[in-house]
């Protein structure tokens, strides 16, 4: 009797590890403040959803993870990986259908990433575009996630933050 694992239970154990790394990720870039140590535990949470989700999911899997990347290195200013991390999510949500919430989503990402990289007006299109989205989105879920994100994103400078 074999006691490695199965494909089917590495898989799963993959997919596991990959939500509960990104779930840790996002809850620690929806806090309004963080210690130097959760900024660590954050980093290395989307790391290793990207880590897994490549090995198991599918391609919103990665553009998920990869957007969830770029908003962390966004938070820690770190704008070089934010933009790498950006690029590669961008397409998956803004140049192909995806849901609302994705799409509200990816702007005030793009939009966070901007304001790490000193880009105002693309910051300000951005998340202006994210609550112009976030208005329209019908779920409370879609929108509280939203809002929580938006909430750790800095308003851009030109007065008319809402």
């Amino acid at each position: 009797m074999s006691t490695d694992p199965s494909a089917e239970d590495t898989a799963a154990w993959h997919r596991r590890v990959a939500a509960q790394a990104n779930n840790r990720a996002w809850d620690l870039a929806e806090a309004t403040s963080r210690t130097p140590e959760e900024d660590e535990d954050m980093l290395q949470a989307a790391h290793a959803a990207m880590f897994f989700w490549k090995r198991v999911g599918d391609a919103g899997h990665h553009a998920h993870a990869a957007q969830l990347l770029a908003h962390v290195y966004a938070l820690l200013r770190l704008p070089h990986p934010a933009r790498h991390y950006l690029a590669q999510s961008q397409p998956h949500f803004l140049q192909q259908p995806s849901a609302p919430w994705e799409q509200a989503l990816a702007h005030a990402v793009a939009g966070h990433v901007a304001a790490a990289a000193g880009d105002a007006a693309a910051h300000a299109r951005h998340y202006r575009q994210a609550e112009q989205m976030l208005a329209a989105l019908d779920h409370a879920e879609d929108r509280d996630m939203l809002v929580a994100t938006l909430r750790v994103i800095p308003p851009p400078h030109d007065g008319t933050a809402a």
